[in-house]
């Protein structure tokens, strides 16, 4: 086996592979020799060039649209991808945004978010971790959000549901370690991807939040598909219930511009 292929023949489940850092995640693992279940919603043509990336570098894919709001999607993700093989990772990316203030948020709008990206979750990683368990080997990896503790306007609901990942990170490391499943999270920034840059239209603006982050620049979903895969690898065997910030030093910035 090469040995620069971390995950050869581990059957990993990535969702919101379609774009992003759910993208370049899925990638990055097919790559490292990993079978990846590449997860997707609603854009198969984005899945399928993250399916092509995969297997242009050597690796292999399992393309697999499945709501993660809907449980009956999820077990039938799950059980696709124990076909494969043991199901060595699961790296929760996919996510619902919102972009209201609080006053505006229904609770229908309340709800699509919350079962995205906390109800889905939470039952993908479950029904994941009862695969695990009598193998007593695994991990997860939750994509969280700055935004669960550094808060910007017109992201209530968006913002709650990342906090509500983070506790999810802390309580399922501690209930599964028993099991010798790690759970641990990262914390993105700033990354330039299309949902960033959709709330981005102003040149200058644009410009001005990249000088105020201390890197200088956004982030890239490839250097946040790197912190994940070290999170998934065995090189990350004794860190559990951690988060992890790819945010160019903006965690640490004071609040508010000079």
């Amino acid at each position: 086996m090469d040995p620069s292929k971390r995950f050869q023949d581990q059957v990993v489940i990535v969702t919101g592979a379609s774009k992003g850092i759910g993208q370049a995640t899925a990638i990055a693992f097919g790559r490292e020799g990993a079978r990846v279940v590449v997860n997707y919603h609603t854009d198969k043509a984005g899945a399928r060039q993250t399916l092509a990336a995969i297997e242009a570098a050597g690796g292999r894919g399992l393309l697999m649209p499945a709501n993660v709001a809907v449980p009956a999607d999820v077990e039938r993700m799950v059980a696709a991808a124990e076909a494969e093989g043991p199901i060595r990772a699961v790296v929760n990316n996919g996510a619902a945004f919102n972009r209201q203030l609080f006053l505006d948020v229904s609770l229908d709008e309340a709800d699509r978010v919350w079962d995205t990206n906390v109800r889905g979750l939470f039952y993908l990683s479950q029904c994941a971790a009862r695969c695990m368990i009598d193998r007593r080997q695994g991990c997860f990896v939750h994509v969280s959000s700055i935004l669960a503790r550094q808060l910007i306007e017109a992201r209530a609901i968006y913002s709650a549901s990342k906090g509500a990942v983070e506790s999810l990170t802390f309580a399922m490391a501690l209930d599964l370690a028993p099991y010798n499943i790690r759970v641990n999270a990262v914390v993105p920034g700033l990354v330039r991807t299309e949902a960033l840059m959709a709330g981005l239209r102003d040149p200058e603006r644009i410009e001005a939040i990249q000088h105020y982050i201390p890197a200088g620049r956004f982030g890239t979903p490839a250097e946040a598909a790197e912190i994940i895969l070290f999170l998934a690898s065995d090189a990350a065997y004794y860190i559990n219930g951690a988060l992890i910030p790819i945010d160019g030093g903006l965690g640490v910035r004071e609040a508010g511009p000079r």
